[in-house]
């Protein structure tokens, strides 16, 4: 039986990335009236699969993409005054020797080889630091410290990379929590008025009297519903141009190129905080970043994804591909039996017809359709990192069909528990451990990385650690639970351990099993 809600929306988005929750938070601060739709859960493919960096993307400056990385600089900044909780600094060391090379295709690449050709490719210490200042310099940077040259030889960077390398630079860029990043948009875009529907699939929509017509099924009860919007919102990620072209019946020229990224998970290599920059001889470059308090996350790999019915994995090849990577510059070589989890992720760029994966473009674009009436605004491309300008600017190209539309205004504007200074995490966790001296420091810290200000909603008046419920492994209490079910959208085991948080990493299949029947049958209880 199919439901009609006759009400008309004004904008209706199709997809619970971070570019969907972004461009619906925006919209509804201007006091519009928007409908999400996500056919599995937040954040379920591209925007939990990232490396997890807010950065400027010092390597497309090769690509002269300039604006793409002075935006994303400046970026970083305002993101993490908004969510000091979920995102922090980091400090990133580039090892260098003189065997680093370019990709061929890019155009510093072309322009060195037609000057210098006794250079054959290689990447000059020069370019680089000449690259490194104008990253220090694009963003106008005030949190940041900038780059510094180091001397490897018997220091914390240097001891755990062969020590061939003796020089590096370090410069800084930012750690985010990609899943929890999406999910507190979708919270804070509730919270301002937006309907957020999750595990709900769009199956079609027309346009009808300058209206789009959208009808949605529940994935759990089958139930249908018919909906209303006055502008449509295609932000679907990897499946932007299945929409467009089978959902919407759309007639486009635009594509989208699907990247497959692929990253590997290690226990930890090694002591400090900071994350390395690798430079491969192919011209390619991976992170090995300090993960989850106990790992180290490799990554990312750059090959074409052919099939959006095949879900992305690390093929063997790429963990194959990584480890080797990460071996030219560790002393300890890594194997595959050091691997512990890995993940795979599909980025959907803007086909701009580029040569390679690596040289497509990672700008985004965005595309308006009113050749029938109601517009549709597509979104092809993007990062994490630009997420909220992109969301600025498709709400600008919305402008003209809205009478009255409010100005930005989410700049620097908190996310939920993120209502602190970035300079207060470490005193506000130590008083966290001081408040609820059942928790190790370990315990307290990821605990405020993932709810900031809000954790001690979580935590109550809880006095020893059985107050919180049910202990499901890994420090994972009921009452965490409870919050995710009921606060943060999450209804399957795999919502709570890998989006979430990452706790998959420390809880074995029989306690995620355990998880996942606690879960259903608390939806059952609540439902019945």
């Amino acid at each position: 039986m199919q439901a009609s809600d006759k009400q008309i929306a004004d904008i209706f988005v199709i997809g619970g990335g971070i570019n969907g929750v972004g461009i619906a938070r925006d919209a509804v601060g201007r006091g519009m009236t928007v409908k999400l739709a996500e056919m599995n859960d937040l954040a379920s493919a591209t925007s939990s699969a990232s490396t997890k960096l807010f950065h400027g993307g010092l390597r497309y400056l090769e690509f002269f993409k300039v604006r793409l990385v002075r935006e994303a600089l400046i970026e970083r900044e305002e993101l993490l005054r908004a969510m000091p909780h979920i995102s922090w600094p980091m400090r990133f060391v580039l090892p260098y020797h003189k065997d680093m090379r370019f990709e061929s295709d890019t155009p510093t690449s072309r322009l060195l080889t037609l000057f210098m050709p006794w250079m054959k490719g290689r990447r000059p210490a020069w370019l680089i630091r000449m690259g490194l200042f104008m990253y220090d310099h694009l963003g106008g940077r005030k949190i940041l410290p900038g780059t510094k040259t180091l001397s490897l030889p018997c220091t914390d960077e240097g001891r755990p990379i062969d020590d061939r390398f003796e020089l590096a630079y370090e410069y800084s860029d930012c750690w985010v929590q990609d899943a929890r990043l999406v999910v507190l948009n979708a919270r804070d875009a509730e919270s301002r008025g937006a309907q957020i529907m999750v595990q709900t699939k769009v199956t079609s929509a027309r346009r009808e009297d300058g209206i789009w017509v959208i009808e949605t099924t529940d994935q759990h009860s089958g139930e249908t519903r018919e909906h209303r919007a006055k502008v449509l919102v295609n932000a679907s990620g990897p499946w932007v141009g299945q929409v467009l072209q089978e959902t919407l019946r759309l007639n486009s020229r635009e594509g989208v190129r699907l990247v497959r990224g692929s990253h590997i998970v290690t226990r930890k290599l090694y002591d400090h905080d900071k994350c390395y920059f690798f430079q491969g001889t192919d011209g390619r470059i991976i992170f090995a970043i300090p993960y989850e308090q106990d790992f180290t996350l490799i990554g990312t790999t750059d090959s074409e994804h052919e099939n959006l019915e095949d879900r992305p994995t690390c093929t063997d090849e790429e963990r194959d591909y990584l480890i080797e990577f990460a071996n030219s510059y560790f002393k300890n070589d890594l194997s595959a039996e050091d691997v512990v989890w890995t993940y795979s992720g599909v980025r959907p760029l803007y086909d701009d017809g580029a040569s390679s994966a690596t040289a497509a473009t990672r700008d985004y674009v965005l595309k308006v359709d009113d050749t029938g009436g109601a517009p549709v605004l597509h979104v092809f491309g993007g990062k994490i990192t630009t997420y909220r300008r992109l969301a600025e600017n498709a709400i600008a190209k919305l402008v003209p069909y809205f009478d009255g539309m409010e100005s930005d205004w989410t700049a620097g504007v908190p996310l939920p528990g993120g209502n602190f200074p970035v300079e207060e995490v470490e005193a506000r966790i130590a008083k966290l451990t001081q408040d609820y001296p059942f928790l190790s420091f370990k315990e307290a810290q990821r605990l405020f990385r993932a709810y900031g200000t809000e954790v001690r909603d979580i935590l109550g008046q809880a006095r020893k650690p059985d107050d919180l419920g049910r202990d499901f492994g890994a420090g994972l209490r009921e009452a965490e639970v409870i919050w995710l079910m009921d606060r943060e959208y999450a209804m399957r085991a795999e919502d709570v351990v890998w989006r979430r948080g990452k706790l998959g990493l420390h809880l074995d299949h029989s306690q995620i099993d355990a998880l996942e029947g606690w879960m259903q049958a608390r939806r059952s209880s609540k439902a019945a």
